[in-house]
């Protein structure tokens, strides 16, 4: 079938650019994340022209789109922060990794997709991605309890913690949300580890502020995760169901620390593990948070007395 000039300008124009052999992919780590989880999406501009590539002049030299598969409109929050000049040689690959979270409202549940654009403003040329979909989920709360933060000169803030869970390829994951007292100010949202079903996960707040959780990861491990007021992970411990099972306990001081089963140092162990020099079951971790365990672990799954 022969084709028309006109018909075949037409089919070119749907391609992604890819003209001068420059090309620009987008991805995005994971196709499915949470409610005002962060949304990390990498940009890959390769280079095969023959030249430098000069990038960055301009502040909009990279621009995003997020539509909605489901027809809702995605408000634009603010700029995507992309300035920085820089010049790519030809035969050379460049990255830019951005949030998407903060610079878009995400904050309805559906499908989306996200297309970038490169614009190269001496060549007078765009070069646009294929897009990349991806979903936002709801997921189901467990748990929640309102802290206070202190605030110099006046009333405290009022926060909350709140443990989610979600299903991610058939499997659940764990969610912490750290917000305020209305859920309406995000300071972070961001998965702990995969949960069973059958066990619900233990969770405690020290005089300090600090979110210590406990939950059950498979049939006989359990990850300890210690989590600060403004939603930074501090601690990540793993402990092994043994003779006696892992809990939550507070001692008179009120520090909260695991009672029962066995520590087991791992690569992911925040802060890192040295094997060589791993606590004994229930005692205190290199590094670990002032709020996390006591200074002498209690025997006998007993919490310490006072002297």
């Amino acid at each position: 079938m022969r084709i028309s000039p006109l018909l075949a300008a037409v089919l070119l124009s749907a391609v992604p650019a890819a003209w001068g052999q420059i090309s620009v992919d987008v991805d995005v780590e994971q196709d499915q994340f949470l409610r005002d989880e962060g949304l990390p999406v990498q940009v890959r501009v390769t280079n095969r022209s023959g030249q430098a590539l000069p990038l960055g002049r301009e502040d909009d030299w990279l621009a995003f789109a997020v539509e909605s598969l489901d027809g809702a409109v995605v408000t634009k929050l603010g700029p995507v922060p992309v300035t920085g000049e820089f010049s790519l040689a030809s035969g050379s690959v460049a990255k830019q990794q951005v949030d998407l979270v903060p610079c878009y409202d995400l904050s309805q549940p559906g499908r989306y997709q996200v297309t970038a654009t490169v614009r190269i403003k001496e060549w007078d040329k765009e070069f646009v991605s294929r897009p990349h979909p991806f979903e936002v989920v709801r997921g189901t709360k467990l748990w929640e309890q309102e802290f206070g933060v202190p605030s110099p000169g006046g009333a405290p803030e009022t926060r909350k913690y709140i443990l989610q869970q979600a299903n991610y390829r058939k499997r659940l994951k764990l969610y912490v949300r750290v917000a305020d007292s209305s859920d309406q100010r995000v300071f972070r949202v961001f998965p702990c580890g995969p949960l069973v079903s059958f066990n619900q996960p233990e969770a405690q707040v020290d005089k300090s502020g600090y979110l210590h959780v406990l939950f059950q990861t498979g049939a006989h491990t359990f990850l300890f995760c210690v989590v600060g007021p403004e939603g930074e992970l501090v601690l990540r411990h793993t402990y092994d169901y043994t003779a006696t099972r892992p809990t939550l306990r507070p001692n008179e001081e009120g520090r909260i620390f695991v009672s029962g089963g066995a520590r087991h140092p791992t690569s992911a162990d925040i802060p890192p593990s040295l094997t060589s020099a791993a606590p004994q079951p229930g005692g205190p971790a290199p590094g670990a948070a002032p709020t996390n365990v006591p200074a002498e672990p209690p025997k006998n799954d007993q919490a310490p007395k006072k002297k």
